[in-house]
Formats: structure tokens, C-alpha cells, sequence
């Protein structure tokens, strides 16, 4: 199934939000920034599961790449937060 980049939003919106659950924590952006970032880990997951060939994998499959990149750049946020502060 090859999802559009409007597929991949709402994947990422649903992402952001298991994103949040799977790694608890004080943000220093709030909710907004949480579901931007599920957002933009949905559209790199979605991006880098095509370039590599595994994007064809069902919505679960790519609901999981979603989150797995969503949860890396709040990861990757937290620390450039946490260093600026």
C-alpha cells in the first residue's frame, strides 16, 4: 500500500501521539511541537521505508517506521532542548 504524503500525515498524527506515550517526559514544546514532530517522523518514515523498498509493507508496518522515526526526532529534540537550556 503506498501512501500518499497526506496518508503519511494523519500516520504521523497517530505516530506523534504513540511517539509521546512510548517516551513519557517533560517537553519543553508542549503538545503542539509533540504532534509536529510525529508529523514530520511519519513523513521521514514514510520517506526513508520507500527509499529503501520496505514502504509496501501494510498500514501496521508503516504505522510502526511512523513511530519509530517520530520517537527518534523527539529524542533527537530533547537533546538539542535540553543543551540550548
Amino acid at each position: 500500500m503506498d501512501y500518499s504524503i497526506l496518508g503519511w500525515i494523519v500516520i504521523g498524527l497517530i505516530a506523534g501521539a504513540l511517539a509521546k506515550w512510548l517516551s513519557p517526559g517533560k517537553d519543553p514544546g508542549g503538545l503542539i511541537i509533540t504532534i509536529l514532530i510525529g508529523v514530520a517522523g511519519g513523513l521521514l518514515g514514510g520517506f526513508l521505508a520507500n527509499f529503501i523498498g520496505l514502504g509496501t509493507g501494510g498500514m501496521i508496518w508503516n504505522l510502526v517506521l511512523a513511530t519509530a522515526g517520530a520517537v527518534l526526532l523527539l529524542w533527537i529534540y530533547r537533546m538539542i532542548r535540553n543543551r540550548s537550556a
